[in-house]
Formats: structure tokens, C-alpha cells, sequence
């Protein structure tokens, strides 16, 4: 995934129940694309939400 299709995974997941008291989104500024990756897939692991690998891999 890109940066930009990353954030707009990491706003949906600001919309879900479990997150919406807690800022997931701000960080996003200053992480690298590995980094906001790995923290899109451990939110999505926190509400059970898992997308394909190969998804997730793509530059």
C-alpha cells in the first residue's frame, strides 16, 4: 500500500468503536511508510481486522 491508501485505512479505523477516545491518526505525521504500515496492521489486529499480506506488502 501507498502512504495515502495507508492513512485512509488508518481514518477508518479512527472511526471504529475501540478507537474513537484514542488518537491513532496523529503519529502518522512523523512515521516512515514502514513504520504507518505496521502500526495500520496492529490497529487492524486490536479490532480483528486483518487484510491480506500481500495487501499490505505492496510498495
Amino acid at each position: 500500500m501507498n502512504r495515502v491508501a495507508l492513512l485512509e485505512r488508518l481514518k477508518e479505523l479512527q472511526r471504529m468503536p475501540k478507537f474513537q477516545k484514542r488518537d491513532i491518526c496523529t503519529v502518522s505525521a512523523f512515521l516512515p511508510i514502514d513504520a504507518l504500515a505496521k502500526h495500520v496492521a496492529l490497529c487492524e489486529e486490536a479490532i480483528g481486522t486483518k487484510q491480506a499480506s500481500s495487501e499490505r506488502a505492496r510498495p
